[in-house]
């Protein structure tokens, strides 16, 4: 019998049992606790801590299962954006191929009438979550870069992507996918409402600019597309501590898409190091990027890619006032936001970016 899609308050250590047979561990779960962990906004994830009879040598002691959003609005915009649906495919269809370390999956379903969704996935502990708004060290970027340079590698202006619906941006999904300039006009209406004078006059000044150019924004990229996370930032990210771990792991698949790969460094380098460190390291890291994608292959002409670099600076601006205006809103998002805006807007500046809207 298929493992069915349930809630975490409807799993039982026998659903958890074929969990782990589906991923290939024959072991059975006594007992579990569990308990809410992270700060996701879209989607929930819990972690199971089990207790195992006839086990082999490495069975998983403990699981992260992560389901639907249980706050209306933040499940409704994870299915409005296919977010669900995304993600669970990548899991199934891309993950072994991708190059890019994430976590191993044991079971992965999505549900297309109810939009049910559950992954069952290994813990990383002891390797624990970056945070946003504390960002990252300059060794854990220089690791984060190039993890990205595997991950736009791994299917570098691969046609077959083209032909997968559930990957946004690609060519069966309908094209850019992108938000309507209209709509977009008034999320950022409401964001600067919301936040009033906490959205200062530099921020006001690239988010005008944008939305009133997103077309023009949209349509200047046209070079080589890869694989790119979209949501490339330490939040969704585990880090190895003393205690061990992976070096890094990326998780959160729901906006994979096929675009512009180094959106993914710019996205990530606005929010990670601060502004001054980022404009002293800023090109060396992009050096280091483009000469890991040499080593896989890729032929990527430098000042080309510094120059799509600087042109999608918006990348974190763009995710940061939107997203908080269709999800649930809580003091830390509110915080983590407003943080995204104000380190993309740094960039923007620094970078000289609102060139390319001109």
């Amino acid at each position: 019998m298929t493992l069915p899609i349930v809630p975490p308050e409807a799993i039982t250590a026998d659903w958890l049992t074929r969990a782990l047979a589906a991923g290939g561990v024959q072991a059975r779960v006594r007992e579990f606790a569990q308990r809410r962990i992270g700060t996701g906004q879209i989607g929930q994830s819990i972690r199971f801590d089990l207790a195992l009879d006839d086990a082999p040598p490495g069975a998983p002691t403990s699981l992260v299962g992560k389901f639907p959003a249980p706050e209306p609005d933040s499940r409704n915009t994870g299915v409005l954006l296919g977010n669900y649906r995304r993600e669970v495919n990548f899991y199934n269809h891309l993950a072994a191929t991708a190059l890019i370390s994430v976590p191993r999956c044991y079971f992965a379903a999505y549900d297309e009438a109810t939009h049910d969704f559950v992954l069952m996935m290994e813990d990383l502990s002891p390797a624990e979550p970056g945070d946003q708004l504390a960002g990252c060290t300059l060794e854990q970027s220089r690791l984060v870069v190039r993890e990205a340079a595997n991950l736009h590698a791994s299917h570098w202006d691969d046609g077959r992507i083209d032909e997968l619906a559930w990957v946004a941006g690609t060519k069966a999904a309908g094209g850019g996918g992108s938000a309507d300039p209209a709509a977009l006009q008034a999320l950022w209406q409401g964001f600067c409402a919301r936040y009033g004078e906490r959205v200062d006059a530099d921020m006001r000044r690239v988010g005008e600019r944008l939305v009133a150019s997103f077309d023009r924004y949209n349509a200047f990229y046209r070079g080589p597309r890869s694989l790119t996370h979209i949501d490339f930032r330490p939040d969704n990210m585990m880090f190895a501590t003393a205690a061990g771990g992976r070096p890094v792991t990326v998780l959160d698949w729901q906006s994979l898409a096929f675009g512009c790969g180094v959106s993914d460094v710019a996205y990530f380098l606005a929010g990670a190091l601060k502004r001054d460190e980022r404009r002293r390291v800023e090109r060396e890291l992009l050096a280091e990027y483009h000469q890991r994608l040499a080593e896989l292959g890729v032929r990527y002409d430098f000042e080309r890619l510094w120059t799509d670099y600087r042109s999608r600076a918006f990348a974190l601006f763009l995710v940061g006032f939107y997203a908080a205006m269709v999800v649930n809103q809580t003091p830390r998002g509110d915080e983590m936001f407003l943080a995204m805006v104000r380190g993309s807007t740094e960039q923007v500046l620094d970078l000289d970016s609102l060139a390319f809207l001109d």
